[in-house]
């Protein structure tokens, strides 16, 4: 394929899903964390047979480096030549050092549980077992949940003692189930959100980690830094804070702006505003409100983000904590 090594990356850390690929970061060095978030927020889109080439020469670099792994290079080569030939063996050996995890039955991954049940339900169990363990851990309890009760423990009893699996078992029913799975699935250009991708990524890193990244990024591509930002928070999100970060930030919010930015808000999220504010604040607001008419979208949407610009200092300041998803846990 004619894609670059940086491109083929960014498409496994997009294959991967939002939680390997958090974990991945952890472990890369900073210039590569910021050539690879990058190349992530430029891809919109890949065609199913590319994406198809890039997971199956990312699945060949892992079964070789299982080879080292056991038996070192020789063992390696020995194998391989056997299997690929001379030629491809020497790549595959020489591409080892650029192996990262692997992440089978990738297609599933944003498939509707209920959808993936249908096809599953009539699976022998261990079938079904070994397809769970891949599956994100959502999907996989509502599966369990819906299986008739005999099948249901046996699948729970093959999960908890599952072992290893061989890869090529595991790319077998992987072939299988994707041929079944097909008819339901557009099999042209898969359609892809990399800026909305990598700030789901960034969600789910440590704020360090995610600071460093945007700050450089900023440097060099900021239309793009600033657009990745505006993804990783937004207006409605202020409502999940805890009461006192909203009236913090009601504090420093101005008026005006509040009144427009609510104008394309639910009732259920001014409510929350209207909550955290003195009861003769809310009443002001509500009946300026009822009088506020012909306000553009565009007005809306730009008064929203001059609010979350607002969450964004105050937690950089420290004077309010924003959990962004993550599962981090507060001290008090």
């Amino acid at each position: 394929m004619s894609l670059s090594t940086k491109r083929k990356a960014a498409a496994v850390i997009i294959a991967l899903g939002t939680d390997q690929a958090s974990s991945i970061y952890k472990f890369l060095r900073d210039e590569e964390v910021e050539l690879l978030t990058v190349e992530i927020a430029t891809i919109r889109e890949l065609s199913a047979e590319s994406m198809e080439g890039i997971l199956e020469e990312f699945y060949n670099l892992c079964l070789a480096q299982k080879y080292v792994t056991e038996g070192g290079i020789d063992y390696a080569k020995e194998i391989l030549n056997k299997t690929y030939g001379v030629t491809n063996a020497s790549m595959l050996i020489e591409k080892i050092t650029k192996t990262l995890k692997t992440r089978s039955f990738d297609f599933l991954k944003k498939a509707d549980p209920k959808q993936l049940l249908s096809f599953l339900q009539n699976e022998h169990p261990q079938t079904i077992a070994l397809i769970l363990t891949f599956l994100r851990p959502d999907q996989a309890s509502t599966i369990i949940a819906e299986l008739p009760r005999d099948t249901e423990l046996e699948v729970v009893e093959r999960i908890a003692t599952m072992d290893r699996t061989s890869p090529e078992i595991v790319k077998e029913v992987e072939r299988a189930l994707e041929k079944k799975f097909s008819s339901s699935m557009s099999m042209g250009m898969a359609e892809i959100d990399g800026v909305s991708h990598i700030s789901n990524i960034l969600n789910e890193v440590d704020r360090g980690t995610e600071k460093f990244i945007l700050e450089e990024l900023s440097k060099k591509e900021p239309a793009l830094a600033e657009e990745i930002r505006k993804r990783m928070f937004i207006f409605e999100d202020i409502v999940t804070l805890d009461d006192i970060a909203i009236q913090t930030f009601l504090r420093e919010a101005d008026t005006k702006d509040l009144l427009v930015a609510l104008k394309g808000a639910s009732t259920e999220i001014s409510d929350i505003f209207y909550a955290n504010m003195s009861t003769r604040m809310a009443d002001m607001m509500k009946e300026e409100a009822q009088y506020m008419r012909g306000v553009k979208m565009s007005e809306v949407e730009e008064a929203q983000q001059k609010l979350v610009a607002i969450v964004r200092r105050l937690e950089d300041s420290g004077q309010i904590y924003v959990s962004r998803g993550r599962k981090d846990e507060l001290i008090v």
